[in-house]
Order: C-alpha cells, then sequence, then structure tokens
C-alpha cells in the first residue's frame, strides 16, 4: 500500500481520526489515548499501529514511557492531493455560477418583453 493509500486507509476509521485530533494538543501515551473510548488498551495499540505504519504518528521513549507525537508528513501529503481536486470543483462551481447568471439574464429579458 502506497503511503497516500496507507493515510486514507488510517483515516477512515472514526477512532483513529479522534486519536489524531488528540495529539494535535500534543504527545500522550496509549494510556491517555486511550481514556476516552470503550475499548481495551490493546485494542487502542492495535488503532495507534496503524496510524503508525501509515506515518501519521510517531512513538518516541521517555524514561518508562512511549509518548505518541503527530507527524504531519502524510496529513501534508494528502491534503496536496485533495487539493487539485479542489481547484477542479472550484472551476466548475465557477462555470455553473456562469451559466446561471446567463439563464437569469434571458429570463430577465424575457420577463420584460411581456
Amino acid at each position: 500500500m502506497n503511503g497516500l493509500d496507507a493515510t486514507f486507509a488510517a483515516l477512515a476509521d472514526p477512532t483513529r481520526r479522534a486519536i489524531l485530533a488528540r495529539l494535535r494538543g500534543g504527545e500522550a501515551t496509549v494510556s491517555e489515548l486511550a481514556a476516552p473510548f470503550a475499548m481495551s488498551q490493546p485494542a487502542v495499540s492495535k488503532h495507534l499501529k496503524v496510524l503508525e505504519r501509515a506515518g501519521l504518528i510517531s512513538r518516541g521513549r521517555d524514561a518508562q514511557r512511549r509518548p505518541c507525537r503527530l507527524e504531519p508528513g502524510p496529513l501534508r501529503e494528502a491534503v496536496d492531493w485533495l487539493a487539485t481536486y479542489r481547484a477542479f470543483w472550484e472551476d466548475r462551481y465557477q462555470n455553473l455560477d456562469a451559466l446561471l447568471e446567463e439563464l437569469k439574464g434571458i429570463s430577465d429579458e424575457r420577463d420584460g418583453d411581456e
């Protein structure tokens, strides 16, 4: 699985998205990340492994702890990829706006002829 595929696969799960949201605020241990969820620590660890394989998080060593931290690279790559589609849709919407203005002008002309 390439990096972009792994990123989107990891982001497909709401628990993993919630973990990433928590890590926006800074490093956290597995225990801290597991606290808000109604699941076991091993279950949260499985989610962390998916996020780590996708490169979205990294785990460090801090004495007795292994804090997790957010890694921005893969998210930046996903945003860059999505940006190309945003430009496509913005162009489409601008074309639609122009067509609607044209149709409105034709309608206004017809209303004036009556």
